[in-house]
């Protein structure tokens, strides 16, 4: 009779080892889908995601530094948030955007007739929802470009560095460019999501900004369902596309980046709406599935 609960556990034990095997094999899977879409692209693609509930991740190059184009004002906006909450100034103070500031690309405020003059919580939410580049610089001579580098060193991000202005071609041709890895944009979102970001309260107010983004502009989004809410902020210029996303997949969230580069030709590669999509189908069937694989609705 004593052998009786130790042939239970062993049979309990082999029970889990089976279904834990299970959970890798589909893993493995997923992994391999994400390595094909990567290699056959002709891009250079960088991705890596985390399960913000498991910590569970995937990742590949996932250290190569990329330019980041407009997905760099995130941390931008972060050091706008911790310089107001240091009472440096108050989000309600007004601004002039001045002319040096004023370029050409996205946003609105660089075809404006009559001079302009925007609280600089406004100047934010222009930098995100129309990705407005005269806001952007605004803000960035607002807070100082080595402040917004300061902290990112100080949060441990080695390779996230705004080193110019937006649409500053001589800086692009000295290989100035804003710059972040797909690990380290990944963090910047964790940290955001988990509230640890000098408080609950701004990080999630930071996250409320990056839900403010038209959701056609999110190519993250293309790979996921629409009712499924995204905080986002996606980049582009010349041979590079890049976002940063948190995904509130219900029961299973997960932070993503995707970056790629050297985007030349006529080939049209929907890489990164793929790679969401691939990721999309393994958290929803982890959120919905038992450890055996039935899917629970």
């Amino acid at each position: 009779m004593k052998k009786l609960p130790l042939i239970l556990c062993l049979l309990l034990s082999t029970q889990l080892l089976l279904a834990q095997t299970a959970k890798e094999i589909l893993k493995q899977k997923t992994e391999r889908q994400l390595q094909n879409i990567v290699e056959t692209s002709s891009y250079l693609t960088g991705l890596m995601a985390i399960d913000l509930t498991t910590g569970e991740s995937f990742s590949i190059n996932q250290d190569v530094v990329f330019a980041q184009a407009s997905a760099i004002k995130i941390p931008i906006l972060m050091e706008v948030y911790k310089q107001a909450h240091e009472k440096k100034f108050a989000l309600t103070d007004v601004r002039p955007l001045l002319s040096a500031n004023t370029v050409a690309g996205s946003g609105i405020l660089n075809v404006m007739a009559d001079p302009v003059s925007l609280s600089i919580r406004n100047y934010c939410m222009l930098m995100i929802g129309l990705s407005d580049n005269s806001a952007t610089n605004t803000l960035i001579d607002l807070v100082g470009m080595q402040n917004i580098n300061k902290t990112m060193q100080d949060l441990g991000l080695k390779n996230t560095r705004v080193q110019r202005k937006m649409i500053d071609q001589p800086a692009s041709l000295r290989n100035e460019e804003n710059i972040s890895t797909p690990a380290e944009a990944v963090k910047i979102m964790k940290l955001l999501h988990d509230g640890k970001f000098i408080s609950k309260d701004i990080s999630d107010e930071i996250l409320i900004t990056l839900q403010k983004n038209p959701v056609e502009n999110s190519k993250i989004a293309k790979g996921i369902p629409s009712s499924v809410k995204i905080a986002f902020k996606p980049g582009g210029m010349g041979g590079v596309s890049t976002e940063w996303a948190v995904v509130y997949l219900a029961k299973r969230p997960y932070a993503i980046a995707v970056m790629e580069n050297y985007k030349a030709g006529t080939a049209s590669q929907d890489v990164m709406a793929n790679i969401s999509k691939t990721l999309y189908e393994y958290y929803f069937r982890m959120a919905k599935a038992t450890d055996y694989g039935v899917i629970l609705d």
